[in-house]
């Protein structure tokens, strides 16, 4: 498996990784930049580290910062990497992408595993190179991302196209949820796409679910741009709030005053957010509604929430919506509006009980069992489609 993250705190690839692994797999993940020391508790599961630079700057990500970078850049030095941001972007991957090659050649490879586009050219690469299998996992519909701060239209087609090319030559296409699958299938015309959710364990009937009532409302993901946080940070609630997840700097230095109430925490381990969802009792899984990767995203948090047994206040867009009003997991709210959010957490404030009821009973089904069989049924027809 190629990754271009820390792996650490990736729970998609972390549960694929061990499911396949139980199904008698052994699986070597290759990550960037990841912590020193981290081994994944699971058998049969080995990760590797690749770094990431970029002659335009070194070390960490252009994007990346942590909850204590609250300074501004002055205004000509913000401008020249506004203006080279793509080519930072574009470096980086590239050193991680040839990392990740050259690791995994001294290796051997029967399938080949790429966890999003980041990955999918170095993981073509070295799967043409063995003749092995290709498996794409589309974490999310990438030719429907914003790009945060810079445009890139020339480049947003050039990836559009390498991605329908190489899509289409690898043995399954993996991705997140039915809106992303119907979109790759139209848009690309593939049809060996399958749904694998962002789903998490069911703890069992006997797991503490939230704590009733609600007294803090926890955003749990990454801290940026296209998230909705602006309308959490300007609604009138009744609880206080927490942001807890990887933050972008930028981000941060431009809504520094409007966030002076809200609580922000460093990433913490899966087990310790779902400490935290319980504790305080309410999710917040917003999401911008501007992008059609926003409109189909069924995202971590959501089924995060679910294995937490914590009532949701989503945003209202189609995949959320549809979840979410099936299995009753909470209310929605118009995205971009700080009023309806905060109607939407009082709804759940008064009637939290009832959707704690239902968040509990929606475990089973939007639980992880399901989701890996897919996986590991996928991988058992794998050499039929690269054979052909």
């Amino acid at each position: 498996m190629l990754v271009a993250t820390s792996v650490a705190t990736d729970t998609r690839v972390l549960r694929e990784a061990a499911a396949l692994a139980d199904a008698g797999h052994e699986v070597h993940v290759i990550g960037k930049d990841v912590p020193e020391g981290f081994a994944p508790a699971h058998p049969g599961v080995t990760v590797s580290s690749a770094g990431a630079r970029s002659p335009l700057r070194p070390g960490r990500g252009a994007s990346e910062g942590s909850l204590s970078t609250r300074g501004s850049l002055p205004l000509h030095l913000r401008l020249a990497r506004w203006a080279l941001l793509p080519q930072h972007r574009n470096a980086a991957f590239g050193s991680w992408s040839a990392a990740a090659v050259a690791d995994a050649r001294g290796r051997r490879l029967d399938v080949v595993h790429a966890h999003d586009f980041t990955a999918l050219e170095a993981a073509d690469t070295l799967a043409r190179e063995a003749g092995v299998p290709l498996v794409y996992d589309s974490h999310e519909l990438w030719a429907g991302r914003p790009r945060e701060y810079r445009p890139t239209p020339l480049q947003d087609r050039r990836e559009a196209r390498r991605e329908r090319e190489i899509g289409a030559r690898a043995a399954a296409v993996i991705t997140v949820g039915d809106g992303v699958a119907d979109a790759l299938r139209t848009r690309y015309g593939w049809g060996h796409v399958v749904v694998v959710r962002n789903t998490f364990p069911d703890p069992g009937p006997d797991a503490p679910a939230a704590a009733s009532p609600p007294v803090r409302a926890v955003y749990a993901g990454r801290i940026a741009a296209y998230r909705d946080l602006e309308a959490i940070a300007a609604a009138d609630l009744p609880l206080p709030v927490t942001l807890v997840g990887p933050a972008d700097g930028t981000w941060l230095a431009q809504h520094a005053a409007e966030l002076a109430d809200v609580e922000l925490r460093e990433p913490v381990t899966v087990d310790e957010v779902t400490a935290l969802l319980r504790a305080a009792g309410l999710a917040l899984v917003t999401n911008s509604d501007k992008w059609d990767n926003h409109l189909l995203a069924q995202p971590n948090k959501l089924f995060h929430a679910v294995h937490a047994g914590v009532p949701v206040v989503a945003t209202d867009v189609p995949e959320l919506r549809r979840v979410v009003e099936q299995h009753g997991l909470g209310t929605l709210y118009r995205a971009g509006d700080a009023a309806d959010l905060a109607r939407a957490v009082r709804e759940v404030v008064e009637r939290h009980a009832t959707f704690v009821t239902q968040v509990v009973a929606a475990r089973a089904t939007l639980s992880w069992a399901a989701d890996a069989e897919t996986l590991v049924t996928a991988y058992a027809t794998l050499g039929r489609r690269a054979g052909a």
